[in-house]
């Protein structure tokens, strides 16, 4: 009963990609509109079904939660990145951005939270562009104050465009490149 509880649901996805007259790759016999989206909160790949005539941009943040839909029919399945079309990996990269820059609060409470993860490794090493020294400056910095925003976090540190540094994570993690997992749930 307890996990139950647990399960959430995305509410929000980035459409990728979609097919006007697609075949659903997760679920056998189901056609339409078919949309690949990325999941705002953990972060996974979907296949979404459309209701008809409905039209969408690239980029552009649909509404999937459980209730008032207006233009989702149904979350289909999750897919993999290697399962996706080559224009939705290739869209990959400003969605992850635009997600990253749209909900910077929660990827800076991340970066001033973040533990080590084993002896030898922290959290923070695992993001590209802050090895050992970046690290240790960031650690020393957010004792005294936790930053603010990626733009205090790149002026007090030196660490250039932490956003993109973090985006650059995410999409390791969902192209499946990561042994270990820090923002996208599997």
């Amino acid at each position: 009963m307890e996990r139950a509880q647990t399960r959430k649901y995305e509410e929000y996805a980035y459409v990728l990609d979609f097919v006007t007259r697609g075949k659903s790759t997760t679920v056998r016999g189901r056609d339409g509109i078919i949309v690949t989206a990325l999941g705002e909160e953990r972060l996974t790949i979907l296949e979404l079904l459309a209701m008809p005539n409905s039209t969408f941009e690239i980029g552009e943040r649909v509404y999937i939660g459980k209730e008032g839909r207006t233009k989702i029919l149904s979350v289909l399945g999750r897919l993999e990145y290697n399962q996706i079309s080559s224009s939705a990996q290739s869209e990959l990269v400003s969605v992850v951005e635009k997600i990253v820059t749209q909900n910077e609060q929660r990827f800076m409470d991340y970066l001033n939270n973040a533990q080590p993860l084993t002896p030898r490794i922290h959290a923070l090493e695992l993001i590209p562009g802050i090895g050992k020294t970046y690290m240790k400056t960031m650690l020393a910095e957010r004792e005294k104050r936790k930053f603010s925003d990626f733009k205090d976090l790149q002026g007090r540190v030196g660490l250039k465009e932490p956003a993109k540094q973090v985006a650059k994570r995410i999409i390791e993690e969902i192209t499946g490149e990561s042994r270990m997992n820090l923002f996208v749930r599997k």
